[in-house]
């Protein structure tokens, strides 16, 4: 697996893999960077219209995964300040007063899912934030609740996937949400 930054290079890929459904309920990766009010008016077209002056003002957004030039997976990583939804929670607070960076995505083609893929996209994600000189990665999957999580509930990646990646779990304030960090100093 190769991995390449969203960029307006790229565009056409992302739209590839996130269908017309924008990955899930046309979200196009915008959740967390939006107050909920402004997500739910603009879901769908508003949101991938959002994503995309995004791309074209060049912010760091993500990364996409290819296997054999196909996208197949995608994880958003950005430096936490990016991400409203981060800023006002009460389980996701920060942890002390370093800078981190945050993925708050993963989404796989459904033919890639339960493979793996999702830790490859992490340890690529580690690297990608340490190319743009990052400290800390850390990201907020969600404890399954059974075996067999509904793709749409595990979005934010379950703790596994970020341990085989190398991520450690540093704060816990709820019982399905950790906290999970890696250090690249």
């Amino acid at each position: 697996m190769i991995t390449k930054e969203l960029t307006s290079a790229t565009w056409k890929d992302f739209e590839k893999l996130f269908g017309l459904r924008g990955a899930c309920g046309g979200c196009w990766c915008m959740a967390w960077r939006l107050k909920n009010a402004d997500f739910e008016k603009q879901k769908g077209d508003g949101n991938k219209s959002a994503m995309k002056s995004f791309v074209k003002e060049n912010k760091i957004i993500g990364i996409i995964g290819y296997i054999d030039s196909e996208p197949v997976g995608w994880c958003s990583v950005a430096p936490r300040e990016d991400f409203i939804k981060l800023e006002n929670s009460r389980v996701l607070k920060p942890v002390d007063e370093k800078p981190v960076w945050s993925v708050t995505c993963l989404f796989m083609a459904k033919n890639f899912r339960k493979i793996g893929l999702s830790s490859l996209m992490l340890k690529a994600a580690v690297e990608f934030a340490k190319s743009k000189e990052a400290k800390i990665v850390e990201g907020y999957p969600v404890e399954p609740y059974s075996e067999n999580i509904p793709a749409a509930f595990a979005w934010t990646g379950i703790p596994s996937a970020f341990l085989k990646a190398g991520f450690k779990e540093v704060a816990r304030r709820s019982k399905t949400r950790p906290i999970m960090r890696y250090h690249l100093e």
